[in-house]
């Protein structure tokens, strides 16, 4: 059996610094042929997408895919709302749990399995402000312990 390759295009770390993510899925995304010449350029943003559910179906909005160069009359617009691919029960599952709970759905990364484009959607909860700021503080702290010990290390070898 052949192993699957993955190869990260974009990933959204302002997700991770506003939300918790709680449970994250894997989604076929609905692209152009243009759109996948420029997905493979590495030209895409995710940092102010989201997700949502209309009619049974699952969108992405905000993505920001740059217009291929060569692509001329085939070029669609960069900020389109683009179909992600789902089973519907899941769909419908994950439509339930943003209306009644109060989650969010955001991309999270974007990748190349084999050679389809998929896109790892998460299902967030926001974080308040005394949260990310408790995460600054730790993430903080661990750099000056990682400092330390590299210090240290290097100075017992010499």
């Amino acid at each position: 059996m052949a192993k699957e390759s993955f190869k990260t295009i974009a990933q959204n770390k302002k997700a991770y610094h506003d939300y918790f993510v709680m449970e994250s899925f894997e989604t076929g995304i609905a692209l152009f042929g243009t759109e996948v010449k420029s997905v493979r350029q590495g030209r895409v943003n995710l940092k102010d997408a989201w997700c949502s559910v209309e009619d049974g179906e699952l969108f992405v909005k905000g993505m920001h895919i740059s217009p291929y160069e060569q692509g001329n009359i085939f070029n669609k617009d960069p900020l389109r709302v683009r179909k992600l691919l789902m089973h519907k029960k899941e769909i419908m599952r994950l439509f339930g749990i943003v209306k009644q709970q109060g989650y969010s759905l955001i991309p999270l990364s974007l990748y190349f399995k084999g050679s389809r484009v998929k896109l790892q959607l998460g299902l967030c909860k926001g974080k308040k402000l005394y949260d990310k700021r408790d995460d600054m503080a730790k993430r903080d702290a661990q750099r000056d312990i990682d400092r330390a010990m590299k210090n240290k290390r290097s100075r017992s070898e010499t």
